[in-house]
């Protein structure tokens, strides 16, 4: 069957002024008041429109918390202060036994025996001779260079060397024999002695800058002071 479109609802309105009301009861309901409410009227009844938000002004930065730093002058840049000395490196004591070069020797012997027994290690200790090489020195070159100077590397015993060797060691202990060579020679030994040890320095004879000035400088050939370590 064809469907036909539903007619549109028809509301009854009110009659214009003049016409006759339908019944009387209608004429009463419209001129009574609403109890509880509101009187019904055409603007409540229409749709009303809602007007869009206005933007208000903007709102003002916030504040700063209280206690927050307030950005002041610059702060003055320190001037530089005058430099600290660096620290001075620790002094070698320097021993001296009194001989000449033909006991030098003997009494740097004496003193490397000495310091064995007090508990030094071998292996911190250098003996240099100005004049003639140490008959040690002698010994241990006989077996060749190579194994001679691979001694000093691994740092285990004694070692016996001129003391104008160029290598670059540096040892507890040197004792420095003067057993020849002009005393220029013995003063440029003793410079170069007294940087390569770093604690102890042994003069066997007269070298540096106190040779020959001590007080109570006993004779070349005489025997020096037990050798206090």
């Amino acid at each position: 069957m064809p469907v036909f479109p539903e007619e549109p609802e028809i509301h009854e309105s009110l009659p214009g002024p003049g016409v006759p009301f339908h019944r009387e009861s209608d004429a009463q309901a419209l001129n009574a008041p609403a109890t509880g409410g509101t009187p019904a009227t055409a603007s409540s009844t229409a749709p009303s429109t809602v007007a869009a938000p206005v933007p208000g002004p903007r709102q003002a930065p916030r504040p700063a918390p209280p206690g927050a730093a307030k950005p002041g002058p610059p702060r003055p840049i320190p001037k530089p202060g005058p430099r600290r000395p660096a620290p001075a490196a620790p002094q070698v004591e320097v021993r001296r036994i009194a001989a000449g070069p033909a006991q030098a020797l003997e009494r740097a012997d004496e003193a490397v025996d000495q310091l064995l027994d007090a508990g030094r290690d071998p292996g911190q200790i250098l003996v240099l001779t100005v004049g003639e090489a140490h008959p040690w020195q002698q010994h241990e070159v006989s077996f060749g260079e190579e194994r001679y100077w691979a001694q000093l590397a691994e740092g285990g015993d004694v070692f016996y060397a001129d003391a104008k060797f160029g290598r670059q060691t540096r040892r507890e202990v040197v004792v420095l024999v003067v057993n020849g060579g002009p005393a220029a020679r013995a003063a440029e030994a003793y410079a170069e002695a007294l940087g390569r040890a770093t604690a102890l320095l042994v003069v066997c004879g007269d070298a540096g800058p106190a040779a020959g000035a001590a007080p109570g400088r006993r004779g070349a050939g005489a025997r020096s002071d037990r050798l206090k370590v």
